[in-house]
């Protein structure tokens, strides 16, 4: 049966399928048991049967997945905390099974390798980065393999700092504090310097231009219209086109919240970071001060008083099978 199988195999390389807890399983780690994470959700009112649906129909799909994968070559199952320490080979196809956040955090740890997303749960999720549905898998697999599938080419955000460390973003890169107080740093961008206290800083790619990016600009926007008349000043552009730029080789940021005062300024809040440029930021907390990616605050590096970060597109790029 192994012999048999492994002539069936159409590759040697790796097919690494990426899963995510499911909210069931979050809780059970929290609860310890089904029992009590049932007792929980039922003791405030919500419907714990949601969450054993979205668990089985979750498991069910990765069942799924497994089997057809171990048909097409060698198969590792890794869960989506152990991603960042996963080396991936070169040749190596890589599935997310998941939503779209599964997508972006796996994507960042590639280095040339093709990813497929998968929903799991059409009905559920919308999976903007999803394409395609296990049932998918056997066919367009092989098709990725023989390199006969288009892909997309998705531009990514890199912070480095001035001590060697770097960070990936595909999304979106943020700079500021750990906790809700006031950043304090100096940023430079195009021949422009100033002194800056806010709630903080966001870099974002093509692709998640619609995402907190737009979240942040759609605020300032729906704040400012109705003062223009008091307070005329420039909006802020509108977010990168999403259809058609995540191979833009172009960032733009913005600043949160940003405080004018004796020692702060508010006119370098918003603009573009072009292909071999780079936003400088340098800070002056001499603590809390952090940077983190694509969401994700428990994975950051220390940004603190004596560092300077510049935050550019990235030479490393994404690519989404399609």
């Amino acid at each position: 049966m192994q012999m048999n199988r492994a002539a069936e195999r159409q590759t040697e390389n790796k097919i690494i399928l990426v899963t995510r807890k499911t909210r069931l399983e979050e809780l059970i780690a929290k609860y310890n048991t089904v029992g009590q994470a049932r007792f929980y959700i039922e003791h405030l009112g919500a419907d714990f049967s949601s969450y054993q649906a979205e668990h089985d129909n979750y498991q069910a799909c990765v069942k799924a997945a497994e089997t057809s994968l171990l048909r097409l070559g060698r198969l590792q199952i890794v869960e989506r905390g152990f991603v960042p320490n996963m080396i991936f080979g070169e040749h190596d196809v890589v599935i997310a099974l998941g939503q779209d956040g599964l997508v972006v955090n796996t994507m960042k740890y590639l280095d040339g390798q093709r990813l497929i997303g998968v929903n799991p749960d059409a009905q559920r999720w919308d999976g903007v980065l999803l394409p395609f549905e296990v049932k998918d898998l056997p066919s367009l697999v092989p098709e990725v393999l023989r390199q006969c599938r288009p892909v997309r080419e998705v531009t990514m955000a890199m912070a480095r700092l001035n001590n060697g460390q770097t960070m990936l973003g595909v999304n979106d890169i943020f700079i500021g504090p750990k906790s809700h107080i006031s950043a304090h740093y100096t940023i430079q961008s195009d021949g422009q310097q100033e002194r800056q206290s806010s709630s903080g800083i966001i870099v974002s790619t093509g692709l998640g231009s619609t995402g907190w990016m737009k979240s942040v600009l759609a605020g300032a926007s729906a704040i400012c219209q109705p003062l223009a008349e008091d307070f005329p000043f420039e909006l802020p552009a509108p977010p990168l086109p999403a259809s058609s730029s995540w191979d833009a080789r172009e960032l733009q940021f913005a600043v949160r919240e940003p405080f004018p005062s004796k020692t702060s300024s508010t006119n370098l809040v918003h603009g573009r970071i072009r292909d071999h440029a780079s936003l400088q930021v340098t800070s002056l907390m001499p603590e809390h001060g952090v940077i983190f990616s694509d969401g994700i605050e428990a994975d950051y590096l220390e940004f603190n008083a004596g560092l300077t970060a510049e935050i550019g597109v990235a030479d490393r790029r994404g690519y989404l099978v399609t």
